[in-house]
């Protein structure tokens, strides 16, 4: 009698596998200029020798950037109703294929260099991290994850434990103040200036653009509201994908925690570890204890009613941190990101860090609208 397959759950692994493909070819293909018809063929370098010159840390980041990528692929398919073995089989060809695809075309980049070390090293490592999913499904992990969900989770909460997730990733990258994500308005703003350059267009769209009088200054309260706001956000987010009970103040608390590890990392990384807690000054730690006071306060709120209060955070973060002061520590900081030591992250924490806030309003909103009962419980 044959045994039969796995029951199907809806995953949260399944965007986090496309959201993880997409940051993969981001970094792979970065800075995306110059391209080029190259003069030998494309996959000349399969057969080439192993590379003379390496360091370690090329090593490992080929080794462990592909690893979450084939756990992330393993859980999918096994939450999909895929069998253990099948599912390793196929996380591990998805790593190689997608190693392989961005190695061919870095011959067309003329930054990059491919590299069959480094396609060796994406296969080792996505057939690793499924080797782990493949552990952690037969000690039971998976469905005790099934059992924690159930308990703690709406039915329709994978797009928001993804947000969760990518929170602490966007604080990774430098940001003018603690949890000040979502800098996207002057980059369109930029780009729109950069497309109409040079076209009849151009005298219109700066004029619509750089307004007459100045964007005012962030005060002192300003800042404070504006990480407070920071915090809260995330914060409703978690109460909006968790049941109504208790488990919504644990995840507020948790997500304080989140937040305040992140950010002493990311200032760690900019500025040595001696000055990992130069962001706490007493503004940024009233502004955190009042966001973590009201986030509490809000952690009773119906479903709906949480969302659309997230909608209303988000949108005054997202205006403040337009105004928020740029200083030659800060400039200092994102020179280190984009030319520096963090070029091979830039690109995944910079566009999370960018994008987080937007997404977000645009998954709260649809909680708003979606049909059901009038408090938006399951």
């Amino acid at each position: 009698m044959t045994e039969p397959p796995p029951p199907r759950h809806r995953s949260s692994a399944t965007p986090l596998t496309l959201l993880y493909g997409a940051l993969i070819v981001y970094a792979s293909l970065y800075p995306f200029e110059g391209w080029r018809t190259p003069s030998a063929s494309v996959w000349q370098f399969l057969s080439l020798p192993w590379p003379r010159w390496w360091t370690a840390f090329d090593v490992w980041a080929n080794l462990l950037g592909y690893m979450p990528l084939g756990a992330f692929v393993f859980i999918a398919a096994v939450r999909s109703g895929w069998r253990a073995h099948t599912a390793w089989l196929f996380a591990a060809l998805c790593g190689l294929g997608l190693s392989l695809l961005l190695e061919t075309l870095q011959n067309f980049l003329p930054q990059r260099v491919p590299s069959n070390l480094d396609a060796a090293l994406n296969l080792s490592g996505a057939a690793a991290g499924a080797a782990l999913g493949v552990l952690a499904h037969a000690r039971g992990g998976i469905e005790r994850w099934q059992i924690i969900r159930d308990r703690w989770f709406e039915r329709r909460s994978a797009g928001g434990l993804v947000l969760l997730l990518l929170w602490p990733l966007g604080l990774l990258f430098p940001q003018p103040l603690p949890l000040a994500v979502g800098q996207m308005i002057p980059r369109v703003r930029d780009a729109i200036q950069a497309l109409v350059q040079d076209t009849p267009a151009e005298a219109w769209v700066q004029a619509w653009l750089q307004p007459t009088t100045a964007a005012p200054v962030l005060a002192a309260w300003g800042d404070t509201l504006l990480v407070a706001l920071g915090l809260l956000g995330p914060c409703l987010v978690a109460c909006v994908v968790s049941l109504p009970s208790w488990r919504r103040a644990a995840l507020c608390v948790g997500a304080l925690g989140v937040g305040v590890v992140t950010t002493t990392l990311s200032t760690a990384m900019n500025f040595a570890p001696q000055h990992a807690l130069a962001w706490a000054t007493p503004n940024a730690l009233q502004a955190l204890l009042a966001g973590s006071v009201v986030s509490l306060l809000l952690a009773w709120l119906p479903r709906r009613a949480a969302a659309a209060f997230g909608l209303l955070v988000l949108a005054a973060s997202v205006l403040l941190v337009t105004q928020a002061p740029a200083d030659p520590y800060f400039a200092s900081s994102l020179q280190a990101w984009e030319q520096g030591r963090f070029i091979r992250f830039h690109g995944a924490a910079q566009w999370v860090g960018w994008l987080w806030p937007y997404v977000t309003m645009f998954y709260l909103l649809g909680v708003v609208s979606e049909r059901g009962s009038p408090d938006g419980t399951r």
